[in-house]
């Protein structure tokens, strides 16, 4: 066995991508195209539900932009005047 044997030089390790990797941009792929028919095929679908969007933003706004009901920690004092 020679010393050349035992290391690989820097552009053999680099030659290829990894399987992980190469597995990634498949799974990207086919999840790309997956997400294209599944819109073309139920558009009619999709676009009508998107009239409900605003009702639905209504009560999600009001819990998280209000912290819901009855969490009002600190704040103004009882007998402070500029509570008034």
């Amino acid at each position: 066995m020679s010393a050349e044997s035992h290391f690989e030089s820097p552009d053999q390790t680099r030659q290829g991508m990894s399987m992980k990797a190469r597995a990634g941009i498949v799974l990207l792929g086919f999840l790309a195209i997956a997400g294209a028919l599944l819109f073309t095929e139920h558009r009619a679908h999709v676009l009508g539900l998107l009239i409900w969007l605003p009702l639905l933003a209504c009560p999600l706004m009001h819990f998280f932009m209000h912290g819901g009901h009855g969490h009002h920690h600190g704040g103004g004092r009882p007998n402070d005047p500029r509570s008034v």
